[in-house]
């Protein structure tokens, strides 16, 4: 075991930013006191006009649950208010209205969910499946319907059928074997009642939605049926669940910037500066064939999502994915592109987040999309490999916490111990990240710094911070709505499509 030196440091909990430039560390707390970044004030509030899709008795369960949420929700006594904060209710905290009764509906048959979610092949069962959803947009948009989110109640059994790893197995207790899926792709003109587009899509039906929807512009929320239970009590039997205030307060948050307005923004970060987040997906095919796209965050908390090219980018050698230079340029040029599309400020330092390293001939080519007099950094951020610290106490190391190896390497530990909250929220001992500066000049605490502040950035929930920073938070699945569903007719650039 190594025994850490003097030059581990603890960040203190990067601070957000919410109405007014008003800041605290906690976006509970901010909301609560201030509400969010993006406001007229509470006493303007705005209104989310959302579509509720669902089966009827989903949609009940939603109903009820927005009614819960409309109004001020605690955990139980005994339970820390730190770590489980009050939700004073969506209109307090989000300045935003939230209909109980949801502005649009469109049941969805519950019979024929479920037949279709049983359906023994995996790409029919979840194409079918989502076709029910998809048909719910399309009444919407013949409706003309202003609708800002779109929210997606799921069965329990529509979850548990309608990811990669299903298996569903029909009445003679069979499922179509590989070989057999392969002749039906190769020889569909023989099965008249058989749509090859099937394979035009993920196996999992919360990536496959996402990116069909975004034909209709319309951001999705996915709920499960047995997340709107409003009993905090967790019965044998049932699925586990945080107390009530907990799922109020992450649902809301979602709903508010997928709707359009961020609940908060990164507090004291540097003018100018963003942060690219390079992912790969590997295609099904030869085993090289991949995908590359690029996720960018900017200091005001936005997202833009480009697709680059597809290659043969994964090596077996090394296990990693790697660019030519063309398509390294061509990736980072079009992702620069589109920020100036949408935003056209002017840029000052631009990060590359990559798990992957990145080789030399890689880097000249985003050497050559950047443009001039903009600094170009290389990082690589990535697991352990097994590195562990220990406190001499029993309390896990502190969140925050950061071994400078190197001038140009180190170790962030993102998860941890807690002080504010006074509590571990996980179960295995804390897993750092490693971080290496591998192109380009940069201060190594300032870059871990940067990191640190990044992992505040998940809308999806609101928690004091997530284990890793939300370039490479969100890769895997951005990768799998871009490149497996290759049927999707429009893939857009905005964040919220895509979480």
């Amino acid at each position: 075991m190594k025994t850490l030196n003097t030059s581990m440091i603890v960040f203190p909990e990067p601070d957000l930013e919410f109405l007014n430039a008003q800041t605290l560390d906690h976006p509970a707390l901010g909301l609560t006191l201030f509400g969010p970044a993006e406001s007229n004030g509470i006493e303007k509030p705005g209104r989310i006009d959302y579509a509720l899709l669902g089966s009827p008795q989903g949609a009940s369960a939603f109903e009820q649950f927005a009614d819960a949420i409309n109004h001020p929700i605690s955990a139980p006594k005994e339970k820390s208010d730190a770590l489980w904060p009050h939700f004073p209710g969506f209109e307090e905290a989000m300045h935003s209205v939230f209909p109980a009764s949801p502005p649009f509906l469109e049941s969805i048959n519950y019979a024929a969910l479920e037949k279709a979610a049983n359906e023994p092949d995996d790409h029919k069962r979840v194409y079918d499946v989502t076709n029910l959803y998809l048909d719910a947009i399309k009444a919407l948009a013949r409706k003309d319907a202003k609708v800002d989110v779109a929210v997606c109640v799921v069965p329990e059994f529509v979850f548990k059928n309608c990811r990669p790893l299903s298996k569903v197995y029909g009445p003679d207790r069979r499922r179509p074997r590989g070989q057999e899926v392969k002749l039906r792709r190769q020889m569909d003109d023989m099965f008249g009642d058989y749509d090859s587009k099937h394979y035009d899509f993920s196996l999992d039906f919360r990536r496959q939605i996402k990116a069909r929807a975004m034909e209709y512009r319309l951001p999705i929320q996915i709920i499960r049926e047995s997340t709107l239970r409003l009993s905090d009590e967790n019965q044998m039997g049932q699925r586990g669940l945080t107390y009530l205030c907990d799922r109020a307060w992450n649902l809301s948050t979602a709903l508010l910037y997928k709707s359009g307005r961020k609940p908060w923004k990164l507090s004291n970060v540097r003018e100018g500066v963003c942060y690219i987040g390079i992912a790969f997906k590997r295609t099904d095919g030869d085993g090289r064939t991949a995908c590359s796209a690029a996720q960018m965050f900017l200091d005001d908390g936005d997202g833009i999502v480009f697709l680059g090219d597809y290659g043969p980018w994964y090596s077996p050698e090394d296990k990693q994915c790697h660019l030519s230079r063309e398509a390294a340029k061509a990736l980072l040029s079009g992702v620069l592109e589109t920020y100036r599309e949408q935003h056209g400020k002017t840029l000052n330092e631009v990060f590359l987040h990559c798990r992957s390293t990145i080789e030399e001939d890689e880097w000249r080519g985003y050497q050559e999309a950047c443009p001039e007099g903009v600094k170009l950094v290389g990082v690589r951020v990535s697991p352990s490999r097994g590195l562990r610290a220990y406190r001499l106490q029993t309390r896990p190391v502190i969140r925050g916490s950061f071994w400078r190896t190197s001038s140009r390497s180190g170790y962030l530990w993102a998860s941890g111990f807690k002080p504010s909250l006074r509590t571990y929220e996980g179960f295995d001992v804390p897993e750092p990240l490693r971080i290496e500066i591998q192109h380009g000049d940069a201060d190594i605490t300032e870059v871990a710094r940067d990191i640190f502040g990044l992992t505040k950035l998940n809308y999806n929930a609101c928690k004091l911070g997530e284990s890793q920073p939300v370039t490479v938070r969100f890769s895997d699945a951005v990768g799998e709505i871009l490149v497996a569903n290759q049927g999707a007719k429009y893939f857009l650039p905005n964040f919220k499509y895509y979480v």
